[in-house]
C-alpha cells in the first residue's frame, strides 16, 4: 500500500511543478503588474488601486464587457438548443446513425482561425452572391464590414464550431436513458412532447447543466473567432474583454492596465460559472 502511495506522488509531482511553473507563478506575476505602471517593459513603479480604479471609469472597457456579454448568452442558447435537437436525431434508430456522428463531430477538430477564415471568405463572397441574386439587399454586402451585423457573423461561426463538442455530451446523456421509460410512456398514450418533457429532459439534466457551464465560459472568453473574423472591429464594433486585453496589453503599451482588466475579468467568469452551477443543479434536485 505504501508503495502504491509512493509511485502516485512521484507520478503526480512533475504535472504539480509543470503547472505551479507555467500556470500559477504566471498568474501571480499578473496580479502583482496590476498594482503597477508597468508598460510591458522598463522599470515600473506600484501604484496601488489606481489601475483597478480606472477601469470603472473606462467605456471602451464597459463596451467591451456589454458586447461579450450579448455574445455569449446568444451563442450559450443557440449551442444548447441546437446540438440537443441534432443529438436527439443522431440518437434515434436511423440509418447511417455512425457515419453521421462522426461528420456533426468534424467540425470540433477543425482548426478555429482556419474555420474562421473559411467562413470570413463566405460572408465576403458567397452570401452577398446569392442574397444578390435572390434579390436580398441587405445581404448583398459583407456583414462582417458592417458595424450592425457583424456580430451575428461571429456568432453563426462560434455556434456552428461549438455545436459538435456539446451534441457529443448529450449523446452522451441521451444513451443513458433506459429504452423501457419510452416503451411504458408510449403505452400510457404519451406523445413526444410529453416524453421529452417528463422523461428525456429531468433525466440529461446533469448534462444540460456541465454544457451550458462550459458553453458559457468558452464563450465569455472568446478571441480566435473574433481574430479570425473582424480583428474586434469594424471600428470596436466586436472588440471582446480578451481581444482589448491582448490589444492594449501587447500593442498598447497598457500591460498593468490590461493586467488588472484580466484580474477582473477573471473573477466575472469564475462567478458566472458558479452562479449557473448553484442554479442549475438546484433545478435538477427540483426535476
Amino acid at each position: 500500500m505504501k508503495k502504491n502511495s509512493k509511485a502516485f506522488y512521484w507520478m503526480a509531482l512533475p504535472a504539480v511543478c509543470l503547472f505551479f511553473i507555467f500556470h500559477t507563478i504566471p498568474v501571480i506575476q499578473g496580479i502583482i503588474y496590476s498594482f503597477t505602471n508597468y508598460k510591458g517593459y522598463g522599470d515600473y513603479e506600484f501604484i496601488g488601486l489606481k489601475n483597478y480604479l480606472n477601469l470603472f471609469q473606462d467605456d471602451r472597457v464597459f463596451a467591451s464587457y456589454g458586447f461579450t456579454f450579448k455574445f455569449a448568452i446568444i451563442a450559450t442558447i443557440l449551442v444548447n438548443v441546437i446540438s440537443l435537437m441534432i443529438a436527439m436525431g443522431l440518437n434515434a434508430r436511423i440509418k447511417y446513425r455512425s457515419t453521421l456522428r462522426g461528420i456533426f463531430f468534424i467540425p470540433n477538430i477543425l482548426s478555429i482561425l482556419i474555420v474562421g477564415y473559411i467562413f470570413n471568405y463566405i460572408f465576403a463572397f458567397f452570401v452577398p452572391q446569392i442574397a444578390e441574386k435572390a434579390g436580398i439587399n441587405s445581404l448583398t454586402e459583407n456583414i462582417l464590414g458592417n458595424p450592425d451585423l457583424a456580430w451575428i457573423g461571429i456568432v453563426i461561426v462560434a455556434v456552428w464550431q461549438a455545436v459538435a463538442f456539446n451534441t457529443i455530451l448529450y449523446l452522451a446523456g441521451l444513451q443513458t436513458i433506459p429504452s423501457d421509460l419510452y416503451e411504458a410512456a408510449s403505452l400510457d398514450g404519451a406523445g413526444k412532447w410529453h416524453s421529452f418533457r417528463h422523461i428525456t429532459f429531468p433525466l440529461i439534466a446533469s448534462f444540460f447543466t456541465i454544457n451550458m457551464v462550459l458553453a458559457m465560459k468558452n464563450f465569455l472568453m472568446v478571441f480566435d473567432h473574433i481574430i479570425a473574423l473582424t480583428g474586434g472591429g469594424p471600428g470596436q464594433a466586436t472588440e471582446a474583454i480578451s481581444i482589448l486585453i491582448y490589444k492594449g496589453g501587447f500593442q498598447g503599451g497598457e500591460f498593468a492596465y490590461q493586467a488588472a482588466n484580466s484580474v477582473i475579468y477573471f473573477i466575472i467568469i469564475v462567478a458566472v460559472s458558479i452562479i449557473q452551477i448553484k442554479f442549475l443543479q438546484k433545478r435538477e434536485v427540483t426535476m
